[in-house]
């Protein structure tokens, strides 16, 4: 039987793995005040096969980067502590794990920020109210531009939560720069109306990414450091007028650092949970980069294959599929069917229901 081209290996810088199915970063709400629980131990570790990269739910970097409720962070002695058993747990297993580092910036509103205080921004432009996935409409607060001389703070904040990812045990850390974020909120156009060095030009707008990954770099290294970034994506009214250029100028500077990996989402993913085809694509940027690619973006297993053996990508992250089959390199090995993922349960505190009761196939047959 000829290879199956997710199912080859890949050595993704000082990283050997027997396979190109990524655990994409997913948000589940579960950490109840922002400590990583327990019940994640299983969750990871049931996710987890010898080789394999797995990379954290969004985890905090500050008091000031939450928006989401039960969302974990990475900037206290206690959430160090309790993200170790469950990088223990998926090292125990052969894996390797990145933790996802961000600050959701202006998607957020003052009951989740201390003292009540705005949230922070490249901006003080407001948006929203946004409809989730689970149908319920959230509003957003205006939020405070960052002062010029607040920046280097926020860079500080990334660069002890990679130190702080890297004393609980994790590989690496994948620095969150897409969907909307704090990051992606001065990459863009749209949002950006900044007039200072961090605004402006393109240059100036990708000014603070590249100042995180180089203090990141600083910090734990190269090799254990990627980027998810979204170029394409309209994600929390953060578009920008020219995504190939935006995403080629970062690639290109990236290739500076030789970080381990580039992640980057589909431009048909132009609003969560809806795939669009577009006449854009990735190659570019792929050929551009130096490192590992990362793809996301509502693949299956025949388009996920198709990528990989036609060099679009190197790896290719899964979501919703992998959230719902906890042994998808397995059932992608024997073409085996797939559980129906049920959204109404993604972001619920169930430290069980829709979290780690999905069947492994043993038990559907």
């Amino acid at each position: 039987m000829a290879a199956i081209p997710l199912l080859t290996p890949h050595k993704m810088g000082k990283f050997d793995l027997s396979h190109r199915v990524v655990l994409a970063p997913l948000t589940r709400s579960r950490s109840y005040g922002n400590v990583p629980q327990q019940h994640a131990i299983l969750y990871y570790s049931q996710r987890t096969t010898k080789g394999g990269l797995l990379i954290s739910e969004a985890t905090g970097v500050s008091d000031t980067a939450q928006g989401y409720p039960a969302t974990p962070g990475i900037w206290t002695k206690e959430q160090v502590e309790a993200w170790k058993p469950i990088v223990d747990a998926v090292h125990a297993k052969g894996g390797v794990f990145f933790c996802q580092i961000w600050h959701v910036g202006r998607v957020s509103s003052s009951g989740f920020q201390p003292n009540g205080q705005a949230p922070v921004s490249s901006t003080n432009k407001g948006f929203g109210p946004v409809t989730h996935l689970d149908g319920s409409v959230q509003e957003y607060f205006p939020p405070r531009r960052l002062r010029t001389d607040e920046i280097p703070c926020i860079v500080k904040d990334f660069r002890l939560a990679a130190r702080n990812a890297i004393e609980a045990g994790f590989d690496g850390v994948e620095i969150h720069g897409a969907h909307g974020y704090l990051v992606d909120q001065f990459l863009k156009d749209q949002v950006n109306d900044r007039t200072d060095q961090y605004g402006g030009s393109l240059e100036n707008r990708c000014r603070f990414a590249l100042e995180i990954v180089q203090a990141v770099v600083d910090e734990i290294g190269a090799d254990s450091v990627g980027i998810r970034l979204s170029p394409y994506a309209d994600y929390m009214e953060s578009r920008d007028s020219d995504p190939g250029a935006l995403g080629l100028y970062m690639v290109n500077s990236l290739n500076k650092f030789g970080i381990s990996y580039c992640h980057m989402i589909e431009p048909r993913m132009v609003k969560v949970g809806e795939k669009v085809e577009t006449p854009h694509s990735l190659l570019p940027m792929r050929k551009a980069f130096k490192g590992t690619f990362i793809v996301a973006g509502g693949y299956d297993r025949e388009e996920g294959n198709k990528a990989v053996a036609e060099g679009y990508t190197n790896l290719v992250a899964y979501g919703r599929w992998f959230l719902a089959n906890p042994d998808l390199p397995k059932r992608f090995e024997l073409n085996a069917s797939l559980n129906k993922y049920d959204r109404s349960t993604f972001y619920t505190q169930d430290p069980v229901v829709g979290y780690t009761d999905y069947p492994f196939l043993e038990s559907t047959a």
